[in-house]
């Protein structure tokens, strides 16, 4: 029997609740993430906030506020694999946002976790807009761990989409060794390729130290191209691809 799944948004108390817990459970935190008294006023001042359920079970859920350029995508959350419910998520989200007449979306993430970089830049096709050294700063929950809150800024064009072109072969700027460990290429040629662990989050329960090593690498290549001008036009095969300007 097929899942009937439902998306929604909510506004009552009992439901913020749930979304509030349903964030500290993904996340793996004793408290909440966001609290639902906050969700209470942003979602009754004409703030997003949304639940999925699946047979009536609570399985994910989005919060965003307005912003300067558009709808700030704050945290979502699904439970599990969840890809099929992200998706439907975020497309919800979406026509919230076309709606209230707004074009663009954003929000930040871990450039280091390879599921979530697919998601958003081939699936949606959101652009990464900078590279954000420790955002949040310390975030000791079950997902970041020790590490540092480096983040990737997107934005998610919802009228014209993604204008990007094949860009070619890439040379590797920083690619996987032997050992998981990550490793810095020449970096020479307009086309680079900035690889990304197969699993960052087991990465940093089982290896901490190389876990820091990929966010030291890749803030250094990744963070540094993107501060010089460099666009991220896709990812492919767990790698960003990156088109920078020829001097």
């Amino acid at each position: 029997m097929v899942a009937v799944t439902v998306i929604r948004e909510v506004t009552e108390v009992a439901d913020l609740v749930a979304v509030a817990d349903l964030f500290a459970s993904i996340w793996g935190r004793a408290d909440r993430p966001v609290a639902p008294e906050l969700l209470r006023a942003m979602a009754v001042t004409g703030n997003y906030v949304a639940a999925a359920s699946e047979d009536g079970v609570l399985t994910g859920a989005s919060f965003g506020f307005l912003g300067h350029d558009g709808l700030h995508s704050h945290i979502t959350g699904v439970i599990g694999a969840g890809q099929g419910i992200g998706y439907a998520l975020k497309q919800h989200q979406r026509e919230w946002a076309l709606r209230h007449g707004l074009k663009t979306i954003s929000w930040t993430f871990d450039p280091l976790v390879r599921r979530n970089a697919h998601f958003n830049l081939a699936k949606l096709g959101a652009r990464p807009v900078s590279y954000l050294p420790d955002f949040y700063g310390a975030m000791p929950d079950a997902i970041n761990g020790a590490d540092k809150s480096d983040r990737l800024m997107v934005h998610w064009d919802l009228v014209g989409g993604p204008q990007w072109t094949e860009p070619g072969p890439g040379v590797p700027a920083l690619s996987i060794g032997d050992d998981g460990e990550p490793l810095e290429g020449k970096a020479d040629g307009p086309v680079l390729l900035i690889a990304t662990p197969p699993d960052i989050e087991a990465l940093r329960r089982t290896d901490p130290a190389l876990a820091r090593s990929w966010r030291s690498a890749s803030r250094q290549i990744l963070g540094g191209l993107l501060d010089d001008g460099a666009e991220v036009v896709g990812f492919e095969q767990g790698a960003y691809v990156i088109v920078r300007e020829q001097q």
